[in-house]
């Protein structure tokens, strides 16, 4: 089973999602806004990947917490804010047979998938 998570209006989703469709793999998506994310696929991603790799902190969704809320963060203050703000999360997670990937590149995806 192969799953790509994510925000369906990202720009690095579509690009994951027609890669996936031009090259026939099946796959389901999940939308973090639709579908929602738990506490417990949150922490599986963040056990293969990290929270530093995990968390988005160019979006603009980061930039606008305050300060204080900024300072500080450690792996269960940002599993946190993640889950409270699911567009912090680097998009896509792609997780293949339970192995989370993280990020679209054709050339990355082309490996995953040979």
């Amino acid at each position: 089973m192969i799953t790509l998570y994510g925000i369906s209006n990202c720009d690095t989703i579509k690009k994951a999602r027609n890669w996936l469709q031009a090259e026939n793999i099946y796959f389901k998506f999940h939308d973090y806004r639709k579908d929602g994310i738990s506490q417990d696929m949150l922490e599986q991603f963040e056990s293969q990947l990290g929270w530093e790799s995990l968390l988005n902190k160019r979006g603009t969704t980061f930039r606008q917490l305050s300060d204080e809320q900024k300072q500080g963060l450690n792996r269960e203050r940002a599993i946190a804010l993640m889950l409270a703000h699911p567009a912090m999360i680097k998009r896509p997670v792609l997780v293949k047979h339970d192995t989370c990937h993280l990020g679209f590149k054709p050339d990355q995806y082309q490996a995953i998938f040979s």
